[in-house]
């Protein structure tokens, strides 16, 4: 559930301009490009990356590809005449071509061009669509991922019957997400190519297998990866179904060899998920990420090695106590980068190895260091010959690539993609305090001003309560919560890294699990009170809000918040446990979190403590419901029966339900919607 909001950022911005008078507003914030999926090339000297660009009135968006170089020098559009989305852009070994994929002809297909975008011409013409495509190394062959149908529907079984609208369910993980099961299954293909052509068949590696690759529903292209020599693809597979896959995080990586078609599972008795393998240069280890606990999601990342000739397998960072991602090579196989959650920020750090040799390589806490400072968030690295790229972001700026030193850290910004608009944005300070919590222990908690903040006035103030609920509130730039907008709305934002938010040390991380409205809800407490205390909150004008496990707090904190707040929104909030865990869908979650199901004797204490319907008789403050249809991880029943218990008691309420989103609002008018219901009715309560 560490998904459940997002996503789902305060670094300066280098391009301050003298005429910042315009506040961010929600149709600005779908006026920004979004930056994602960097690649470069094979000589380090071009970066490939795509910018999706949202139109409001067509209610969609497009996605180009733009090439620019390394040393400085205008971006180009290679697409700019594709007329339909690019993405799952990379480029060709030998640096001559651009893969992506594009739905022109009607499918999602394999596209070449050339890094100037001349020469476009359509490569594949399967019947079926392709994702998740790759080269090999060697060029002789590419990868793709693919529907594959092999469950049987009712109108299959009852063939005189092809109106009938029904399903008949007999296991566990019939829906996931935002999805119902739809009968296939995502599997891996490899097929020959050479110079632009498919030269022959393509081959279903997991043929028959009622499995996914990569895993649903957020797993992507870095689940699957090619051997230096291509003589194996290695992905990463939970192979296990219904029942099982609902109640394990049991994920292992497979190699599958293309001379024989044998597959052996690599991480065989590793529990918990094992995910994200990258190959060293020379193909003789591979380096993950592992989780040791299994059925818990949100345990620490581990950074593990295993041995291509011998099969064995250490672990490099079980003595650091921080959770690894985005993991990267170093150019000589001496080293390892990665990506690091530290005090409510996302750094860059390095490992050294000081060896290539697997059995001399001993990782001891001073061959780890950080790299990055700063208020802001790296989500993603490559190496660009000598220099490391990476995507960051924060408060107060949307994604940018930035070039890193990998020898002192120094970063400098390489992409400058909404310059013009974040010119002309004033945007609010954002602030870190620490606040002593119920407990007696420090809590960083970003405190967000409007932009000319005068101390001098009163300002209403919203607590912002995170979801996840180990889900860290960082440096993040988001296109729902964006900390920014509701401080142009002129509140002041309080944001604490509560407990069970990782960055803090993995003891901090786990201690939410089973104690949902314990230590957790006392942490939002002490912020909000600590900042109150200025005398430029008005601490008559305070509202809470949030989604998911925020909009959780926010329905717990109504029955028990002693006359703090005077409104409340939450958003696709668990408001039931006992009817949350039988209408949810990935059980390894609510087991963990909640200590199993509510019928086991003796019974759980969360189902008791802490589920929000048990105080309802308490509430007495006016609150906005949110929730949408296709919500499967928190289903729209928890955010109806926290509505129906407002309205039964005269409590002021409204519920606003979006029949075609999720757990996120995803289109453009839906999201300026939400944004303005969120602030009319912030506005009548707290101005």
């Amino acid at each position: 559930m560490k998904y459940l909001v997002f996503i789902y950022l305060f670094t300066a911005i280098p391009f301050i301009s003298f005429a910042q008078t315009e506040r961010l507003s929600p149709e600005k914030l779908w006026q920004l490009e979004r930056l994602s999926d960097e690649q470069v090339s094979p000589n380090g000297a071009l970066v490939l990356y795509g910018i999706t660009k949202y139109e409001l009135e067509a209610n969609a968006g497009e996605r180009d590809l733009y090439v620019q170089p390394i040393d400085g020098g205008e971006a180009v559009n290679i697409t700019d005449n594709l007329s339909s989305s690019a993405g799952n852009a990379r480029w060709r070994p030998d640096g001559k071509k651009i893969g992506f994929l594009c739905s022109r002809s009607g499918r999602s297909q394999l596209w070449e061009v050339n890094p100037d975008g001349t020469d476009l011409k359509q490569v594949t013409d399967f019947d079926y669509s392709i994702a998740n495509f790759a080269y090999a190394p060697t060029q002789g062959y590419i990868s793709f991922t693919s529907e594959v149908t092999l469950d049987e529907t009712l109108n299959d079984k009852y063939p005189d019957l092809p109106q009938a609208d029904a399903r008949l369910i007999d296991d566990l993980m019939y829906r996931h997400w935002d999805s119902w099961h739809n009968y296939s299954y995502s599997h891996l293909f490899f097929v020959p190519y050479q110079d632009g052509k498919i030269t022959g068949e393509a081959i279903d590696i997991m043929k028959g297998e009622k499995y996914d690759v990569p895993l649903q529903p957020f797993g992507g292209a870095n689940h699957i990866v090619w051997s230096p020599d291509a003589r194996h693809l290695l992905y990463v597979c939970k192979k296990s179904e219904g029942k099982e896959y609902a109640t394990s995080t049991n994920s292992d990586l497979y190699l599958y060899r293309l001379s024989s078609g044998e597959t052996t599972n690599l991480t065989e008795g590793m529990s918990g998920y094992d995910t994200d393998p990258v190959f060293s240069p020379d193909g003789s280890k591979i380096a993950w990420l592992s989780m040791e606990r299994p059925g818990f999601e949100a345990d620490r990342n581990v950074v593990y090695l295993y041995n291509m000739a011998t099969g064995n397998k250490k672990a490099l960072s079980e003595n650091f106590d921080a959770s690894a991602s985005g993991l990267v090579w170093g150019k000589e196989g001496k080293s390892l980068f990665f990506i690091v959650g530290k005090e409510a920020t996302y750094q860059v750090y390095k490992m050294k190895l000081k060896s290539t040799d697997f059995d001399k390589i001993n990782v001891k806490a001073n061959d780890i260091e950080q790299l990055t400072q700063g208020w802001h968030n790296y989500y993603s690295l490559a190496f660009a010959g000598d220099q490391l790229l990476g995507s960051k972001a924060s408060m107060s700026m949307p994604t940018q690539l930035f070039l890193i030193d990998p020898k002192t850290g120094k970063e400098t910004q390489f992409t400058a993609a909404n310059q013009e608009m974040l010119n002309r944005l004033n945007l609010g300070k954002v602030k870190k305090r620490m606040v002593e919590t119920s407990d007696g222990l420090e809590m960083l908690v970003w405190v967000i001003y409007p932009p000319d903040f005068d101390p001098a006035k009163k300002y209403p103030a919203l607590l912002y309560c995170q979801g996840g609920p180990q889900s860290a509130v960082s440096q993040f730039f988001s296109y729902r919560w964006n900390f920014q907008l509701m401080a142009a709305n002129d509140y002041i934002i309080v944001a604490p890294n509560r407990r069970g938010l990782p960055g803090f040390g993995q003891a901090w991380n786990d201690e939410i699990s089973g104690d949902w409205g314990g230590q957790s809800i006392k942490d939002y407490l002490s912020a909000i009170d600590d900042v109150a205390k200025e005398p430029y909150v008005d601490q008559e004008r305070l509202g809470a809000v949030g989604a998911s496990y925020g909009g959780y707090s926010v329905y717990f904190l109504a029955g028990m918040h002693e006359g703090r707040f005077k409104t409340f929104i939450s958003h696709c909030g668990v408001f039931n446990l006992e009817s949350w865990y039988g209408s949810t869908e990935e059980m390894f979650f609510a087991n963990w979190d909640l200590g199993g199901a509510y019928w086991l004797r003796p019974e759980p204490a969360s189902y008791e403590k802490f589920s929000p319907h048990k105080f309802v008789q308490d509430w007495d403050t006016p609150i906005l419901v949110i929730h949408g249809q296709k919500d499967f991880r928190v289903p729209v029943s928890q955010g109806m029966e926290a509505f129906s218990a407002a309205q039964l008691q005269d409590i002021p309420s409204k519920f606003l339900y979006f029949p075609g989103e999720g757990h996120w609002v995803l289109t453009p008018q839906n999201g300026v919607l939400w944004h303005r219901v969120f602030f009319d009715w912030l506005d009548d309560y707290l101005k």
